[in-house]
């Protein structure tokens, strides 16, 4: 591998890539409000504007990982920022309800190709204290980009328009493709066939398993269907001399213990980072902007621990690394949970989050190495989207059962506090999983 010298523009495209994925997702959280309004849209349509977008995103997400694999990474990656900043342009200009859905589903799709492509690039471009340090800022991208995205969101949201955060991401998408062709090694993947009915098998199995999670109607329908794809898909892909997810990448523990991990971890997080900006909106009167900007304890925090992470890696190794944040992420949540109103917003928010933030900068990298460990380079990008796959349903999971739970409650102060209890037993699951599978099997493979 030769030598960087000077500015690291692929790892900018790598991570502003990343990043145009996570403040999109943010700008619906703040802008819900100002999108029902300018497009008349009632709360079930408004549902779709986020679901429509979680669909394709979770659909694709391994027929990207697979794609650049096969046909080369930079290709493929130019490809999807082409369809991710047309599917922005096209929410941004949407008039009604049918385009803005149908805008954001595009959109998905152009994430889902992103979104593994640019993690295969990084195993494939850098390598040693090089790999482990892209890899931290790719996985602390993850915590610091979706907590200040809630800030620009929110001021999008407050001060300008919504339409804003959309039409931003046109001209960036066009710098990165520019930046792509410009120092982007031009691949051509390994060749071979695109596994048609495993893709297809795929897409029906993972997109009917998020709407039987995020879906309002048919959902016990779309489970049956989610595990009859699921199941055809995994055996399409035992039996195919060319599958877009190589069964051979569960054979190894500390991947298994990473994806498992992941989707527990995200779980907690996308529910957290979901309804606590409600409940500072509803109980303490925070505007949208004024709930983003208290994110700053978490996210400062954050930025700073994970800037020591390829340091401390080296010290203390990813999957102990991992078990400390972990932990440090579960009681950050546990403290959280004993908020009310008389306490307020320094003692009972702020004070968690620097704790949450800092158990956030020392997991998110790790889970991220440990689920690309010993992986070849031709299984890099199908290894990336099962990384993905994970953080993806498993937001979506952990978002749907932690607000369901505050629902229970009324969605008062009562039922914020269930909801946060629920998310730290899945950090704790987590944390079993990262002790019992991804510390024995990094150590194993020493």
């Amino acid at each position: 591998m030769k030598q960087r010298k000077g500015f690291d523009w692929i790892l900018l495209v790598i991570l502003m890539s990343y990043f145009m994925i996570l403040l999109d997702n943010s700008i619906i959280f703040t802008g819900t409000v100002k999108i029902a309004h300018d497009l008349a849209l009632n709360q079930a349509t408004l549902s779709w504007v986020s679901s429509a977008y979680s669909l394709t995103f979770g659909g694709f997400l391994l027929l990207g990982g697979r794609a650049g694999d096969l046909f080369g990474r930079r290709r493929v990656f130019q490809l999807g920022l082409v369809i991710f900043g047309l599917g922005s342009l096209l929410v941004g200009l949407a008039i009604n309800a049918p385009m803005i859905i149908a805008a954001r589903a595009f959109q998905g799709i152009g994430s889902a190709i992103l979104a593994p492509t640019t993690l295969a690039i990084l195993m494939d471009t850098y390598e040693g204290a090089e790999r482990v340090k892209a890899i931290a800022y790719y996985g602390a991208m993850a915590g610091i980009g979706a907590s200040v995205s809630l800030v620009i969101g929110g001021i999008f949201a407050s001060l300008l328009t919504w339409r804003v955060g959309f039409f931003m991401n046109v001209p960036i998408s066009i710098w990165m493709f520019y930046l792509a062709v410009k120092h982007l090694q031009l691949d051509h993947g390994q060749g071979g066939r695109l596994d048609w009915w495993g893709t297809l098998s795929s897409l029906v199995g993972m997109s009917a398993l998020v709407y039987s999670i995020i879906g309002e109607r048919a959902r016990l329908l779309a489970l049956v269907v989610a595990v009859i794809g699921l199941v055809s898909f995994i055996y399409q892909e035992y039996r195919t001399a060319q599958p877009i997810m190589p069964l051979r990448l569960f054979v190894d523990r500390e991947r298994i213990g990473a994806y498992v991990g992941r989707f527990l971890y995200l779980g907690a997080m996308m529910g957290f980072w979901f309804i606590t900006p409600q409940l500072m909106q509803n109980q303490l009167g925070f505007s949208a902007l004024m709930s983003g900007v208290a994110f700053f304890p978490l996210t400062i925090v954050n930025f700073i621990v994970a800037l020591q992470v390829a340091r401390l890696t080296a010290k203390w190794g990813n999957g102990g690394l991992l078990v400390i944040g972990i932990a440090l992420t579960a009681a950050g949540m546990l403290w959280l949970s004993w908020f009310t109103s008389p306490v307020g917003y320094w003692w009972g928010i702020a004070a968690p989050m620097v704790v949450i933030g800092i158990g956030q900068g020392l997991s998110l990298s790790p889970f991220t190495a440990a689920g690309v460990a010993h992986t070849q380079g031709t299984d890099a990008g199908a290894a990336s989207g099962v990384v993905n796959v994970m953080h993806q349903i498993g937001g979506s999971v952990g978002l749907s059962i932690l607000v369901t739970t505050q629902d229970l409650f009324g969605g008062h102060i009562e039922g914020f506090q269930h909801a946060i209890l629920v998310g730290a037993g899945l950090l704790l699951v987590a944390l079993v999983a990262a002790v019992v599978l991804i510390v024995p099997g990094e150590q194993k493979s020493k």
